[in-house]
């Protein structure tokens, strides 16, 4: 196998094994960043021991983690956000993630998603497929926009605004799907995902496994990257037809 995949599995692995038990028991407390986002003690234990092992198996490499910034200057570097969903693990919500992923910028290489507390994982390696619990996924063939189905995690809020408004204009329907996000047009279950508000390391692992499933991932004007703030995923066929809907 894929030595870089073999090393983001184990990171995946580790991070379940701190934060799961932690999420039953209800063994962390929460305070409150700057930008008014809560945080645990288990999202800052988990990012902790995965700057740990790659310390120890990748020391060349550069880290990007939610809790703790960005440290080293490698061309390599390794995205990881302990706990996707803070909200969630601290509600109880069995929806929340670990993303491990590794690239030179918006170039993934490999990802990892896991989603302890449903026992259940999502990896990809560049040019090796995408999966999700050791089975092929693949994206759907929609190929016309009416008869899109677009995913939408934050039907309460809208966070994606208006671009999310212009593109459920135009399609079949608006659904939500257990918090999988971007990852419901991977494993075909939409067409369309959008999402706001993200950093690199909310993104860089769905960016690989939509691919390797065989979508297309971008910013909101079109260009391959995982720092612009927003993101678009779709089956590939209908990606320049939501494109175009943003201008």
């Amino acid at each position: 196998m894929n030595p870089d995949l073999d090393l983001a599995l184990e990171l995946a692995a580790i991070a379940a094994d701190i934060a799961a038990p932690r999420f039953a028991d209800r063994d962390f407390t929460v305070t409150t960043k700057p930008d008014g986002s809560p945080v645990t003690t288990v999202d800052q234990a988990v990012e902790r021991a995965l700057r740990d092992r790659l310390a120890e198996r990748r020391p060349d490499h550069a880290i990007l983690g939610e809790e703790y910034g960005r440290s080293g200057d490698s061309e390599w570097c390794w995205y990881l956000d302990p706990i996707d969903g803070t909200s969630d693990f601290v509600s109880g919500d069995p929806d929340w993630m670990t993303f491990v992923a590794l690239g030179r910028g918006s170039d993934i290489t490999v990802a990892v998603i896991g989603v302890p507390a449903r026992s259940e994982r999502w990896w990809a390696a560049r040019g090796d497929g995408a999966f999700r619990d050791g089975e092929p996924i693949a994206v759907s063939r929609t190929e016309r926009l009416t008869d899109a189905i677009v995913n939408d995690d934050w039907l309460s809020d809208d966070a994606c605004g208006a671009p999310l408004t212009a593109v459920a204009r135009h399609a079949s329907a608006v659904r939500s799907w257990e918090g999988r996000g971007l990852l419901s047009v991977a494993a075909g279950v939409a067409d369309i995902a959008l999402a706001a508000g993200g950093h690199a390391w909310d993104y860089a692992a769905a960016k690989l496994i939509v691919e390797e499933a065989g979508g297309r991932f971008s910013d909101r004007r079109g260009r391959e990257r995982i720092d612009a703030g927003d993101a678009v995923a779709t089956n590939g066929l209908l990606h320049q037809g939501v494109l175009d809907l943003f201008r």
